[in-house]
């Protein structure tokens, strides 16, 4: 039986140097079952040290989780992965991890805060989580596709970080399963269509940093369960599978 879900599939943890200090895994869930969300995903900068932490507190909070990230390019393009499982996304860790250099620092980006099962800091991360891979964003889109990820282009219509602000365009050999509409955009244009990326199924999430942001923009999905197989129909319009509603 298809269900509407209420979904956030971009939120940014302690981990990302950007992220607030508040959020962390728990105050993630609870803040999102607060708020009406039936599914998230933590995408946190070049890094997934924090999902693990995540998974027993979106159990605890009747929320489904996907693991995902947020991929810097060589060419500064952000991109966002979706998985069902964690081996797939630490599968993408060793890739990233092995494609990033520089340390963090702190004072400048912000502390990167790995977090527990026990809501806790267990570890600083020091690499620069907020700088660029080495991967071009064609490799990145494979290498999720390979692992058997969503790619989807995040906050498409920013003039920072994203593909239209990068490259001016959308590459046509690029295999995307959809793009990000940023909250921003939505606000200031009052549209739901981002009219520079045609033939692409477009979803919006919040981009959260902070937990009043969680939710505050989302997309509702028409599916069986919160899963790739099933988003990615939902994406494609197939089996009656729909994003029927973003706001």
């Amino acid at each position: 039986m298809l269900k509407e879900y209420k979904a956030d599939f971009h939120i940014h943890s302690c981990l990302s140097p950007c992220g607030d200090i508040q959020m962390t895994p728990k105050a993630i869930a609870e803040q999102a079952k607060a708020n009406g969300l039936n599914a998230i995903c933590i995408c946190d900068h070049n890094s997934s040290e924090n999902t693990a932490a995540a998974i027993e507190a979106c159990k605890q909070n009747g929320i489904e989780l996907l693991f995902g990230m947020e991929v810097n390019s060589k060419e500064e393009v952000h991109t966002l992965a979706l998985f069902d499982d964690i081996h797939s996304l630490n599968e993408l860790q060793k890739t990233v991890y092995d494609n990033l250099n520089g340390e963090n620092d702190d004072e400048t980006f912000g502390y990167q805060m790995v977090i527990n099962e026990d809501d806790e800091i267990a570890d600083i991360n020091p690499r620069l989580l907020i700088g660029a891979t080495e991967l071009t964003v064609e490799t990145i889109v494979d290498r999720i596709h390979e692992l058997g990820g969503i790619a989807l282009a995040s906050h498409v219509d920013r003039e920072r970080f994203s593909l239209i602000g990068q490259l001016g365009f959308i590459p046509p050999d690029l295999k995307l399963d959809g793009v990000e509409i940023s909250p921003n955009y939505i606000r200031k244009s009052m549209r739901y269509d981002f009219p520079m990326a045609p033939g692409f199924t477009q979803v919006t999430f919040s981009d959260a940093h902070f937990l009043h942001d969680i939710g505050k923009t989302f997309t509702i999905f028409l599916v069986e369960k919160i899963t790739v197989s099933e988003i990615k129909k939902a994406l494609e319009n197939k089996d009656g599978r729909s994003v029927i509603a973003y706001s």
